[in-house]
């Protein structure tokens, strides 16, 4: 789990997927480190803490669910949440990240 502001801002100039119900980036590290990394950021525009904090669990369970089949080894996968992304189905969720990780892959 990233949680250094320095992960997020570095991940910013990687390869960007826009979505919907989230922005997805992603970063290479290039440290011959297998392991794939996830941060989420669910700002307050979106709502108050009992909002975002139920945005943040969908999307753990998003990650856990999509990145082990379909995530890239050795990258930052950052999860952004926006607005629509409290209304939306698990199941669109779950397509969109599929879709979007083909996209930056």
């Amino acid at each position: 789990m990233l949680q250094r502001r320095a992960d997020f801002l570095a991940a910013n100039n990687g390869r960007r997927a826009p979505m919907p119900g989230f922005v997805l980036l992603v970063r290479p590290r290039g440290d011959d480190d297998p392991v794939m990394r996830l941060g989420i950021t669910v700002t307050k525009k979106i709502g108050n803490a009992v909002v975002r904090n139920r945005m943040k669990r969908r999307f753990r369970a998003l990650a856990r669910d999509v990145l082990a089949e379909s995530g890239i080894a050795g990258a930052d996968h950052i999860l952004i949440g926006r607005a629509g992304g409290v209304e939306r189905d698990f199941a669109s969720l779950r397509a969109e990240l599929v879709k979007a990780l083909r996209k930056v892959g």
